[in-house]
């Protein structure tokens, strides 16, 4: 009975330690998307520029592991700024193909770049590098859970609440929900959406660099090739919990995280089957997402 305890435990924690990591990187595709309509396949390689930043200012420059996140998350919420207003603004209106064939080649010109500055070695954060609290175990009595996802659990939350309480208790937060609702009629009651998307697309670019520098540890390391490797699973979390909508992202990574590590753990050579079964079910009920909108 310990024995069984012990391992649904370890199933669940896991699984909840790594959702919130899909979410925190996903939640900034899922609103833009749902904002602007705008495919961005290029996210994941915000997260991968955030992740080398933070590996970089920690074991190169001996900065503290949490400095690092935040100063990761500023340039890279200022590199979306630049980017946003620079290029991606010009294919806002365009077709979802050339939307797709254009990030794409983002995903390519930022695996080639990240290649030359830091190599195709794959990076990590030597545990020695890590504050005292995050590295060990915690003893839950019945079993031994690792402190940095225990952490992961509890940044996670405290991220899902802020996101909550901005998105429906501040003024930027209802401007948010009213156009990704309806555009037109947004800028038609005097919300300049164009200001609006940029500080969205910054504030999702910074989450996903946040995502990044906090994943090198649970994902096992770097590479270049991070934003092809994960780009479906957060284009399955944004479509299975509904686009614009932050409670459906978080309850979809909630779900596929803990499915996706259970699987893993009864079924190594195939747990990828489930999360994508579960994604085939769900979208096949409900196209829309599990808090999406009917169109």
């Amino acid at each position: 009975m310990g024995e069984i305890l012990a391992n649904a435990t370890t199933i669940l924690l896991f699984g909840i330690a790594y959702a919130m990591l899909l979410f925190i990187i996903s939640v900034g595709l899922s609103i833009t998307m749902g904002l602007m309509g705008f495919v961005n396949l290029a996210h994941g390689s915000f997260a991968m520029v955030g992740g080398y930043v933070t590996v970089t200012l920690v074991s190169g420059e001996g900065v503290h592991f949490l400095l690092a996140l935040v100063i990761a998350f500023v340039v890279v919420a200022l590199l979306g700024v630049i980017l946003e207003k620079s290029l991606y603004r010009w294919i806002y209106r365009r077709p979802e193909l050339d939307q797709v064939l254009f990030t794409i080649g983002i995903v390519f010109m930022s695996v080639a770049a990240v290649t030359f500055v830091w190599d195709n070695n794959p990076r990590n954060i030597p545990t020695p590098d890590l504050p005292g609290f995050l590295t060990g175990n915690l003893d839950l009595g019945f079993t031994q859970f690792p402190a940095y996802r225990a952490f992961m659990i509890l940044a996670g939350g405290v991220i899902v609440a802020a996101l909550f309480y901005g998105l429906e208790r501040t003024r930027i937060g209802a401007q948010v929900r009213a156009a990704v609702d309806n555009r037109r009629m947004a800028e038609s009651c005097g919300i300049n959406t164009t200001m609006l998307f940029t500080l969205v697309f910054a504030l999702g670019s910074g989450m996903a660099a946040l995502g990044g520098g906090l994943g090198i540890q649970i994902l096992g390391g770097l590479k270049p090739t991070f934003a092809f490797d994960f780009l479906v699973i957060f284009l399955i979390v944004v479509a299975v919990g509904g686009l614009g909508n932050i409670r459906g992202t978080f309850f979809a990574a909630l779900l596929l995280g803990i499915i996706d590590y259970a699987g893993n753990y009864f079924l190594p050579s195939g747990g990828g089957f489930f999360i994508y079964g579960v994604t085939f079910i769900v979208l096949l009920l409900r196209p829309q997402g599990l808090f999406g909108k009917a169109g």
